[in-house]
């Protein structure tokens, strides 16, 4: 059973949520929420939402198609940070010009599934 979850326009940079997501990529779900959860981070807990979802996808998908599914047993298969649209504002600068801020974003893509799947 594979199960997918998506998050767009995370407000945080792709390049910090990546350092997260290295750490649970291929773990257990059990163990990736326990990583999750004492990481310090910020990303962590944007991370962890998406991948609560990705779950409960799962979990409804097998429902669904009306199989057995062992939540215990699904593993992270694939975990993906995209760059997205970044916002763009001004703040002032000397001589009434204005400097460009870009605010990043990015896009949490995480897929859930068991190991016969995989």
């Amino acid at each position: 059973m594979e199960a997918r979850a998506i998050q767009r326009h995370a407000r945080q940079s792709s390049r910090k949520m990546r350092l997260v997501v290295d750490l649970i990529r291929g773990k257990n779900v059990n163990e990736a929420f326990a990583i999750l959860k004492f990481n310090k981070k910020y990303a962590a807990k944007q991370i962890e939402k998406t991948l609560r979802s990705a779950v409960a996808n799962a979990e409804q998908a097998a429902l669904k198609a009306n199989e057995n599914l062992d939540v215990d047993e699904l593993l992270v298969t694939k975990a993906i940070i995209n760059m997205g649209t970044p916002l763009k504002r001004f703040s002032p600068a000397a001589q009434g010009r204005g400097v460009p801020i870009k605010k990043r974003t990015s896009h949490v893509e995480i897929h859930v599934g068991t190991k016969e799947s995989k």
